[in-house]
């Protein structure tokens, strides 16, 4: 979800429970200034959302050279 600051600021209590459940992205002249989330988040559930982002080809090196500019 994504508010405003004005809004932020007008109902804090509101959206303080709501990002117990989901992040709150905060924006400030159309820009994302801010992410509210719950700081109990699993962090099993979170390791768990990374698994499949990387190729099955992905090496250490290969991320190492590219991070480098391929040095």
């Amino acid at each position: 979800m994504s508010i405003t600051m004005t809004e932020l600021k007008n109902n804090l209590s509101k959206y303080i429970a709501l990002s117990l459940t989901e992040d709150i992205y905060i924006t400030q002249y159309g820009k994302v200034v801010s992410k509210l989330t719950n700081p109990f988040q699993s962090r099993m559930e979170l390791a768990a959302s990374l698994f499949g982002i990387l190729p099955d080809d992905a090496s250490i090196d290969d991320a190492r050279k590219e991070r480098l500019g391929n040095v």
